[in-house]
């Protein structure tokens, strides 16, 4: 059975509250088209139909989620994460008289 949904396999980023990287070594495969979303009258808020939507698979390389995709014949697209350009900043510099 041929899956018609696109799914995503990328690097998860960082959230703003978090300074290490340890989340962010495994590869990530979610549903990228799922917009079965309605709007609640009662309470305003976005609610979906589909529990497909939530479901992200986690694997430790990308070779092993592009197999999982290719095994269960699903449609999916890598998006590769970008180079992190480090900054050297050292504490002391703070109290560095500068001319």
């Amino acid at each position: 059975m041929q899956n018609k949904n696109k799914f995503l396999i990328f690097k998860p980023t960082k959230s703003a509250m978090q300074s290490g990287l340890s989340n962010t070594k495994k590869w990530c495969l979610s549903n990228s088209e799922i917009d079965e979303n309605y709007v609640s009258s009662k309470f305003c808020w976005i609610g979906s139909t589909n529990p497909e939507k939530q479901i992200k698979l986690f694997f430790d390389s990308l070779e092993d989620a592009e197999n999982f995709a290719t095994k269960n014949k699903y449609k999916y697209e890598i998006i590769q994460p970008k180079k992190r350009k480090v900054l050297k900043k050292s504490y002391s510099e703070n109290f560095v008289r500068k001319n």
